[in-house]
């Protein structure tokens, strides 16, 4: 799949950003307003930003892309700005492109690692990292950071920064998909985060993950009081009003963060 070529009004990241009272692993002050780690600053009221997990390929399945492509003129319609992994091929393109088409650039925000840049161009690209990220036009805000780590952070950092109604989704993906996902979960119920958690399921893709939730409830390795945590959705309409009515789960970790 083409890509779109280097925006030289954007500067590329490509170290850690200063985020204010963090720790190595992350977690602490997760609620913090978002601050210093972005090319854009906007003192508007906040918006709700919904962080979508989700694929570099397209899937075999046609309705992996549309499920894409519907998700974002849902968001558009109801003013609601993505953040994603900053990729410009498979779904994570596909859902980058038609929301910036309808909505303007200003409404995503793809936060990538450097040494992904060229893998998520796709993997024939021969573009280089010397300054090279996806056109802001197309694609929107790009933000360059130096690991996997400081992506994660700042994802959800957005969404914590915005308005009633933020969280996150999975679409269709694979094994970073699948692993951004759960760990989202697992700090929902240790009580870092109270957003929404939702998976898109297309075409029954993720059954099995609910299917297995059901099985560690029975089998004693999740309460059931923390059964609820992930909501799932079959249409993009769906996937709105599902965080805007999300409910934290009964059995969540009631911890303190950020206080040690």
């Amino acid at each position: 799949m083409a890509s779109g070529g280097a925006s030289p009004a954007l500067s590329i990241r490509s170290e850690t950003p200063d985020l204010p009272n963090s720790t190595p692993h992350g977690l602490s002050k997760l609620s913090n307003v978002l601050s210093n780690t972005t090319n854009v600053h906007n003192s508007s009221p906040p918006k709700i930003k919904i962080c979508v997990f989700l694929g570099a390929s397209p899937g075999n399945s046609p309705a992996h892309m549309e499920a894409a492509r519907s998700l974002a003129r849902v968001f558009a319609s109801n003013n609601i700005s993505l953040v994603y992994g900053g990729g410009t091929v498979g779904l994570m393109g596909e859902i980058a492109r038609t929301l910036v088409s309808l909505s303007g650039p200003d409404s995503v925000h793809g936060i990538i690692p450097a040494p992904l840049v060229k893998y998520e161009r796709g993997p024939d690209s021969d573009i280089a990292l010397d300054g090279a990220i996806p056109e802001y036009k197309v694609y929107g805000k790009t933000t360059v950071v130096k690991d996997m780590h400081t992506r994660k952070q700042m994802m959800a950092q957005e969404v914590l920064a915005g308005a009633s109604g933020s969280g996150f989704v999975a679409l269709s993906g694979g094994y970073g998909t699948l692993e951004e996902l759960m760990e989202v979960v697992t700090w929902n119920q240790l009580g870092i985060h109270n957003r929404g958690v939702v998976v898109y399921n297309v075409e029954g893709y993720w059954d099995g993950l609910l299917q297995w939730v059901k099985g560690s409830v029975e089998a004693g390795f999740v309460g059931k009081g923390n059964q609820e945590i992930i909501a799932e959705a079959k249409t993009a309409e769906e996937v709105v009003r599902a965080l805007k009515e999300y409910r934290v789960a009964a059995g969540r970790f009631k911890l303190e963060w950020g206080n040690e």
